[in-house]
């Protein structure tokens, strides 16, 4: 399976930046779909205070899913790689 990786920009509640990707099956091209991926996120990290919109989260590119990023994929429809203050 090929994955769209978009890359994610969003300022925390106490300000700092939180860089994370979402993935999504390579067919899923509507950004509000893969925004709504995003919010699902944020919610469980309890960001409350962000937006997600082409200003903060871009298509980036596409790569081959591990087999870790495929089970998420089947059990909520995208993955998140965490990269930086994402704690």
């Amino acid at each position: 399976m090929n994955v769209s990786v978009w890359d994610t920009y969003v300022t925390r509640n106490d300000g700092r930046i939180m860089h994370f990707d979402i993935l999504v099956p390579d067919h899923v091209t509507d950004e509000n779909t893969v925004f709504e991926y995003g919010k699902d996120y944020l919610q469980k990290k309890s960001i409350s205070n962000s937006t997600l919109t082409t200003k903060e989260c871009r298509f980036c590119h596409i790569e081959k899913a591990t087999p870790a990023m495929i089970s998420q994929i089947e059990l909520k429809g995208y993955d998140i790689i965490e990269m930086e203050n994402c704690d």
